[in-house]
């Protein structure tokens, strides 16, 4: 029965939301198949999605970025909080690989701690990353030179993932060239078909009123401008939190029993940050999306880049989504024109999962 050993970040829901369709796909293809995810993403994120037998065993596996709301980056904490990870890193590394030796996995797959490709390495176990990024890639916009140790850090993660077998780089993806070598493999997402006239009859929306979801990426903002939402005209709002008492244009996801790929598939609008999930799904369903640039995490411009040449989507500054100056760019993202060219297919987990396949199965012959 062959294993799998899947470290993946906890910064949002997004590493492992790219490598879950990948481990399913692998299941399908060997039905023994057993997996280990190691991660702090919480259980309830898995127990819908994936279809293979499965294990959670709970670790860091990495830092991340720290983050004030979903729009706000925290390069000062992040980078001290990278600083208390390496204090320790020998013995980080020591423990994750005594933890892979002793569950003698047939592979590892990251996405994408740097730690978990060091101690796949180490523990002789074929270690490969499936990511659209690399952490090496997201801080080296913000070393400061006056702080050496930053530049350490950087190299020390660049080392790490230099010890992987191999880079599976997901369409769009940053470079990551730590990784000596590398494959493209297309987009990974797992749109649903939509679920629109039930999705609106149980939330009572009238059919004229167009449904805006809005959903920064398993991270919520602390407060969101309820007063300005419920007097917007013909529009009504989709929300991944609790909604206060007597709002009538603003609901709760919670309320809903559709997965979040239904729900997405079946609104009019999504109002986001650029994440790779969301937008590779809501380019995959034509749904146009109003934006939220940070303007300092890298992987935005090749999503951007994406969405803009696949799909439909209108920016909205930093400065009229808090001041709730929405509507314009709603209505203009709803009238926006269908793009020129058709979106790669998403064929990510299938690309991933031939190249995977040799590690898992025995050779013949």
């Amino acid at each position: 029965m062959p294993l799998i050993w899947s470290p993946i970040s906890a910064h949002g829901y997004g590493h492992a939301a790219q490598v879950v369709p990948v481990l399913n796909e692998l299941g399908r293809q060997i039905p023994s198949l057993r997996t280990i995810l190691r991660t702090n993403v919480p259980r309830h994120f898995f127990e819908s999605r994936m279809t293979v037998p499965w294990e959670l065993r709970p670790a860091q596996m990495d830092i991340g970025c720290l983050q004030h709301g979903p729009l706000t980056m925290d390069w000062e904490a992040t980078w001290q909080a990278h600083r208390i990870f390496h204090a320790s890193w020998e013995a980080r590394l020591k423990e994750e690989t005594l933890a892979i030796c002793e569950a003698c996995p047939d592979l590892v797959i990251g996405n994408t701690p740097y730690l978990a490709m060091a101690a796949g390495a180490a523990a002789g176990v074929p270690t490969v990353a499936i990511a659209s990024l690399s952490w090496d890639d997201i801080l080296r916009d913000h070393v400061d030179p006056e702080q050496p140790w930053h530049r350490a850090i950087l190299e020390d993660i660049r080392r790490a993932y230099g010890q992987a077998h191999l880079l599976l780089r997901l369409t769009p993806g940053l470079p990551m060239p730590a990784f000596h070598h590398a494959i493209d493999i297309g987009p990974i997402a797992h749109p649903l078909p939509p679920a629109r006239t039930r999705i609106r009859r149980h939330l009572e929306i009238p059919d004229q009123d167009a449904l805006v979801l809005v959903a920064f990426g398993g991270i919520q903002f602390n407060a969101l401008p309820f007063d300005h939402m419920e007097s917007m005209p013909g529009i009504q709002f989709l929300i991944d939190s609790p909604v206060p008492p007597h709002n009538r244009r603003v609901h709760s996801i919670a309320t809903l029993s559709e997965r979040f790929s239904t729900i997405l598939s079946s609104v009019d609008v999504i109002m986001t940050k650029p994440g790779y999930g969301t937008t590779i799904e809501a380019v995959a369903t034509h749904v146009p999306v109003v934006y939220v640039r940070r303007y300092d995490f890298v992987e935005e411009e090749q999503l951007v880049a994406y969405l803009h040449r696949y799909g439909r989507g209108v920016e909205l500054s930093r400065a009229d989504f808090l001041d709730a100056r929405w509507e314009p760019a709603i209505r203009q993202a709803m009238t926006s024109p269908a793009p020129a060219s058709p979106p790669p297919a998403c064929t990510g987990a299938a690309d991933a999962a031939l190249q995977l396949l040799p590690f898992l199965q025995p050779s013949e012959g």
